[in-house]
């Protein structure tokens, strides 16, 4: 019986035991404190608009090209008696230069020639009327047979053919001798050229390739969307007597960065369907005759081109990131509460974007925020930043 009773209360002494423990440990232990999980509101960058004027550029890339370029090539054959010690690759020469002379000797003989011809030929037209009239006046008394008169008229008329073909042959050969004298189309510089004294040429033989130096020009590839910000449409495009806009031509030679003012003159006039851009022609007068310390816009020197565009008021210049979650942006009213509106964007232009339509004094956020809300308390950088 007594051990019946050991097996019965031992346990349940020792389950009421641990259960007393638990309530003397629970109400002599620290008592818990409850934290509130309220979310710190967001620090942000942001700027002050300032809506300006602001002067458009578009920037495109081109290589420099002369106006002009042609072959000098010989109009008469013969032996080359002199050259031009201008005349080698990257010489230089004024318009009306003589460059090459071709020997006059045969030139001058066929002059000589065709001098004695017509003179011969006018002696014959003379003879030739006297003999004509003459037979008119016996005609006119029945003293010569009609067969005599038809024979006078036409030598007559075959006499003033054959001055007219004498005096042709000595223009002809008046133009050749003047040929034999090559002179310069224009104030320019060789690129390249083939010839040297004593060398036989052949009419129409290539001599020199000349490019002008009057003019240089670049040829400036533009997207189409960025004409809108150029001063021109292309339907009615630099009309005469009109403001042609101002282009800065920029280039790095002989390791110094170097820039030159131009004009934009023209365009091509064709849109180029692959690239979708049309080619703007800027143009610098007297390439090799600038004043100050600028070299000469050489031909061939590649460049950066910034053409002066419209001038476009109202305009807030923020970093690109003030564009979010697509095309808005996020403006901070006075409680410090983001406030979400659509971006009127004009253009973007690197990392920088040009906003219309912002109200001055506006505080617009440029930090990245993921998953904002409209409503959401802020907290701003010290100092507001204004563009």
């Amino acid at each position: 019986m007594v051990q019946f009773l050991k097996r019965i209360v031992a346990p349940i002494l020792i389950i009421a035991g641990g259960a007393l423990l638990a309530v003397v440990i629970a109400a002599t232990g620290p008592e818990l404190q409850t934290q509130s999980t309220a979310v710190e509101a967001p620090l942000i960058e942001t700027i002050r608009a300032a809506p300006q004027t602001i002067r458009q550029t578009v920037t495109a890339h081109g290589t420099v090209v002369p106006k002009s370029e042609s072959d000098l090539v010989a109009e008469v054959a013969g032996r080359i008696a002199w050259v031009s010690p201008t005349m080698v690759s990257g010489g230089f020469f004024r318009a009306g230069e003589t460059l090459v002379r071709i020997e006059r000797i045969d030139y001058e003989l066929e002059v000589e020639r065709s001098t004695a011809a017509v003179a011969r030929a006018v002696s014959d037209l003379a003879i030739a009327e006297r003999k004509f009239i003459r037979q008119e006046e016996l005609s006119a008394t029945q003293a010569t047979s009609e067969q005599d008169l038809d024979n006078a008229k036409l030598q007559f008329e075959v006499a003033q053919a054959a001055l007219r073909e004498a005096n042709v042959r000595q223009r002809q050969a008046e133009r050749d001798l003047e040929r034999t004298s090559l002179a310069a189309p224009f104030d320019g510089r060789v690129r390249r050229e083939q010839i040297e004294a004593e060398q036989f040429v052949n009419r129409g033989q290539f001599l020199a390739t000349l490019y002008s130096i009057d003019f240089a020009e670049v040829r400036l590839p533009v997207p189409d969307e960025e004409l809108s910000f150029l001063p021109f449409s292309l339907d009615r495009e630099f009309a005469a007597g009109g403001e042609r806009p101002a282009v800065t031509l920029r280039a790095r030679f002989a390791g110094v960065e170097h820039s030159w003012r131009a004009r934009l003159v023209r365009s091509e006039g064709e849109l180029d369907p692959n690239t979708r851009t049309v080619n703007l022609i800027a143009q610098l007068e007297r390439p090799y005759e600038l004043a100050g310390d600028a070299p000469p816009l050489m031909v061939g020197l590649f460049v950066e081109a910034e053409i002066e565009g419209l001038a476009v008021d109202d305009i807030v210049v923020a970093p690109r990131a003030a564009v979010q979650n697509g095309n808005r942006i996020y403006v901070v009213d006075a409680g410090n509460l983001l406030r979400f509106k659509e971006a009127d964007v004009y253009r973007i232009v690197g990392d920088q974007v040009y906003l219309r339509n912002i109200a001055p004094g506006e505080i617009i956020c440029v930090s990245p925020l993921r998953n904002a809300v409209e409503g959401q308390l802020v907290r701003l950088e010290p100092g507001v930043a204004a563009l």
